[in-house]
């Protein structure tokens, strides 16, 4: 699909356009002021993109200017894509006014590959966008044909290859026209005299390279999609629609011995707007009941609830991530593990809170004790993983609370390198009746660009009162560091 007056286009669907004016959307370029975009009556007039503003307003005076938005223009090219999705999962921008579908083994909804076609341009006529599309055996040739027009590729001109200018200069002087003059030379000399790349950009035009489009969006693993035959707009009737897909999509991963972790919704209203709805779930998860309850509960923690306008013409369920499930182990007298039950609250939770408002602390692979918990939102967390315990009967290894960062303490000791004997934080003095220790932390310097790091000696003391602390002493005395200061990392139950 190419968009030839996209820019102008947008203005006039705005609203910012002049009514009855030809106007040009301009952009500095190199100090000077030229014209980035023109609508349909200056194109008429002989006014075309690329030419300075003088020039253009001594062609025709009352032309109108308007700043050019890029940014606009890629905000309506991607809901152009979100619209696009309902023909086929992989869309592809091709900035600044194309796009690509593949549509192989889509076109069945609408008879064939010409039904799709007719469809789509009677949507974008709707919305007042001039398109051209054209349809070939890869991304490159198809893009060509909607760009430049013509039945065949060969038939287009050099400027169909996607090199720069000089090149296209170059090709011209040398009496290659069309795609067809190029393709009929020997490629070595093609490629000694216009560069190398040119063979494989021309391989990739004629089909004989067929280069995949990279999607907007990750195909899923699962999809399966209910359209109708006219617009819904009773959003009761959508979600039992919804439930009724919920109910294949668990089907088809049972099938497949997997779960999914997210789920996706998206309708598509008949005027080109696509609502969706993501559920994720902390384990994998195939019960429709389940996944039809967290739905609605998403659609109930909407700020703003699902507006149908006209109606939807099509619902789409997709699983993009799914992992491996095993049949649930039942307990002897028949009911389910209690495991699933926690999962199930969790992912309420999430769902109605939102995925990232509920966290689980995750071992982290390091000995630093700052390094060794990552608070991560509960469904990427991954399966828990045992935490380091201490024998029976043994006080704990590791505090209860850290500080972040450790806070500075004043310690008087026996020795320089001997156990706290007295410490003194946030202005209070500690006398040291018991301890533990030293415990020896290495820095990480496998990590570290210098390869170096200061080591802590960690001490479990407790002082008169019978509080317990966590102390380090940041450096080895008299080999790291001169005078080592003392930190306060955490505090005991």
């Amino acid at each position: 699909m190419f968009l030839p007056l996209l820019p102008a286009e947008r203005l006039r669907i705005s609203g910012g356009a002049p009514p009855e004016l030809p106007y040009a959307l301009v952009e500095n370029v190199r100090g000077g002021i030229r014209l980035a975009a023109v609508d349909a009556r200056a194109l008429a007039l002989g006014i075309v993109p690329g030419l300075t503003l003088a020039d253009a307003r001594a062609r025709v005076p009352e032309l109108a200017t308007i700043a050019h938005d890029t940014a606009a223009d890629a905000a309506l090219l991607d809901w152009l894509a979100d619209a696009c999705d309902r023909y086929s999962p992989s869309v592809a921008n091709d900035p600044p006014q194309g796009l690509v579908l593949d549509i192989t083994g889509c076109a069945h909804p609408y008879g064939n590959e010409a039904g799709l076609l007719d469809d789509l341009a009677r949507r974008l006529q709707r919305h007042g966008l001039t398109a051209r599309l054209a349809c070939a055996a890869t991304p490159d040739g198809a893009l060509a044909l909607a760009r430049y027009g013509g039945g065949h590729i060969r038939a287009l001109p050099v400027a169909a290859l996607r090199v720069d200018e000089e090149t296209h200069l170059s090709l011209r002087r040398a009496g290659l026209k069309t795609i067809g003059d190029v393709a009929a030379r020997p490629r070595p000399p093609l490629a000694a005299r216009f560069g190398a790349i040119l063979p494989t950009l021309l391989a990739q035009l004629l089909g004989e390279v067929d280069i995949r489009i990279v999607p907007r969006r990750r195909l899923p693993a699962v999809a399966v999609e209910a359209r109708f035959a006219e617009p819904v707009a009773r959003t009761d009737y959508v979600l039992d629609v919804i439930d009724r897909l919920v109910g294949e999509a668990a089907d088809e991963l049972g099938k497949r011995g997997n779960g999914g972790r997210r789920f996706e919704v998206a309708l598509f209203r008949s005027d080109g707007h696509v609502a969706r709805l993501r559920v994720a779930t902390g384990a994998p998860a195939r019960d429709p009941a389940i996944l039809a309850r967290l739905f609605r509960e998403r659609i109930d923690a909407l700020a703003d609830p699902l507006d149908p306008g006209f109606g939807y013409d099509l619902v789409r369920l997709a699983v993009p991530v799914i992992e491996p499930m095993a049949i649930p182990q039942l307990q002897l007298d028949g009911g389910a593990v209690t495991d699933s039950e926690l999962a199930a609250l969790i992912d309420r939770l999430s769902t109605r809170l939102g995925r990232n408002r509920v966290r689980r602390l995750h071992a982290g692979d390091s000995h630093i004790p700052e390094q060794a918990a990552l608070e991560l939102a509960i469904g990427e967390a991954g399966p828990p993983v045992p935490w380091l315990a201490c024998e029976p009967g043994e006080p704990p290894l590791r505090p209860l609370h850290l500080f972040d960062p450790p806070q500075r303490i004043e310690v008087m000791a026996e020795v320089p390198d001997g156990p706290p004997r007295r410490f003194r934080w946030r202005r209070i003095q500690h006398d040291v009746t018991r301890h533990e220790g030293p415990e020896r932390i290495a820095a990480e310097w496998w990590r570290r660009s210098d390869g170096k790091g200061l080591t802590r000696d960690y001490y479990r003391v407790e002082d008169a009162r019978g509080r317990r602390f966590w102390l380090f002493r940041h450096g080895l005395y008299g080999t790291e560091k001169a005078n080592p200061d003392w930190y306060l990392h955490g505090l005991f139950a």
